[in-house]
């Protein structure tokens, strides 16, 4: 099922994990160090980019009635709330920015323009998610407790409606993450007082409250006789921002290559171990300047996932030094294009809605779920200290490759 022992799965050492550990310590030191004008003018710029989008949307909208200027304010006002969902909220939220000292732009004080509140994304994506990465049992994440998406889940009826669910929920992605930190299921049984969820749902109804009434109340009424184009507007732009987000978190985390881990792999987990499961348990998706910046740069969500709380205009020049760290260790550097990562994130989702006696391949080497089990008749470094897996080739990415050549022949 899924992974155990990360050591053996990735074909590495204790000294090679160490090893790469103290690598990407390095390089966050470099990029820690570095950081200054350039990165916070970035930032400056965004913000004022955004606002600007938002302003002209807003503006076209108000003056023209006309179904092309609809679309034209409506596609205005659809890229602003990505880019302040993506590149700002997000990335502002994960501390990316706190180094600058400046209130306007601190984690603390951030608050998005989407109905989940930002303390509750903060503890179940910054604390949770990001601590325990693709760790079947803690990381909820993983499919987001409606959606069947590893083989260490075992299979129950209800997952037949996993391909409906997954339309449900792109469409309304904001809410879905607004209550995913409420755990309103454990209220209703009774497994979570009512005393200890009480303040977190009055932060929920409140957040709600103010976003309802900005989107659907207060800009169509300033919009006078236009407040049904005003309306439809805003409930557009947020539904292209809802399935956007969705696309770019979930070809991020359920692709092929993006493996899960066991409670167990916990033990003992060592900062370069760490720093592994991040690798493994993520991928890219090849992206020009201009989707990377649609993206949040999460794109690159390897290198956000090993460094979420480093700028993330730095994410490009990162990733060119994990690629070679990659290649240095043999390990694969999972991505691919957006078609493809997405592609295979819905075969899973689709493939797994079904018993288990409907799928062929094993529990061990499934394209979702795979486990150091797959290797157990093949040499490996981990079991085998005497061979370095950087120098005789023998790593994972190598392993990867000569399955491939079989299943192949």
């Amino acid at each position: 099922m899924a992974i155990t022992d990360i050591n053996t799965y990735a074909h590495l050492t204790d000294d090679d994990v160490a090893a790469l550990g103290d690598e990407l310590d390095a390089l966050r030191r470099r990029v820690e160090s570095d950081r200054g004008v350039r990165d916070a003018r970035y930032l400056r710029r965004t913000i004022t980019a955004q606002r600007i989008l938002e302003a002209a949307g807003r503006l076209v909208l108000w003056n023209n009635r006309s179904r092309t200027g609809w679309l034209a304010g409506t596609g205005l006002l659809s890229v602003a709330k990505i880019v302040e969902n993506m590149e700002l909220g997000h990335n502002v939220m994960h501390g990316q920015w706190d180094w600058m000292n400046d209130p306007e732009v601190h984690s603390t004080s951030w608050e998005w323009d989407m109905v989940c509140a930002a303390p509750h994304w903060k503890h179940s994506h910054n604390v949770v998610h990001h601590k325990y990465t693709n760790v079947w049992g803690m990381d909820e994440d993983l499919g987001y407790k409606v959606m069947r998406v590893t083989r260490d889940e075992p299979w129950q009826p209800k997952h037949l409606g996993g391909p409906f669910v997954n339309v449900f929920l792109a469409a309304t992605f904001e809410w879905g993450i607004a209550l995913h930190d409420l755990s309103l299921k454990e209220v209703v049984t009774g497994e979570k007082s009512w005393e200890e969820a009480r303040p977190e749902v009055l932060t929920f109804l409140r957040k709600v409250s103010r976003q309802m009434l900005k989107d659907y109340a207060l800009f169509p009424a300033l919009s006078g006789r236009r407040a049904r184009r005003t309306l439809t507007a805003n409930l557009t732009a947020n539904l292209v921002r809802n399935l956007w987000a969705y696309v770019v978190i979930f070809c991020g985390h359920f692709p092929d290559g993006a493996e899960k881990f066991t409670v167990e792999s916990l033990e003992n987990e060592t900062p370069g171990q760490w720093y592994l499961r991040q690798m493994l348990g993520t991928a890219n998706f090849r992206a020009g300047p201009a989707m990377a910046f649609m993206s949040g740069n999460l794109c690159y969500q390897i290198e956000h996932h090993l460094f979420p709380d480093l700028p993330s205009n730095r994410y490009a020049e990162i990733g060119v030094e994990v690629r070679r760290l990659c290649a240095e260790y043999d390990l694969p550097y999972t991505t691919g294009s957006l078609f493809r990562q997405y592609g295979q994130t819905l075969r899973t989702i689709w493939k797994l809605s079904l018993p288990d006696r409907f799928l062929t391949a094993t529990a061990d080497d499934a394209p979702e779920t795979a486990s150091e089990r797959r290797w157990s008749s093949q040499p490996n470094a981990a079991t085998d200290p005497s061979r370095r897996t950087r120098r005789v080739q023998s790593g994972l990415k190598s392993a990867i490759a000569r399955r491939r050549q079989r299943a192949a022949a």
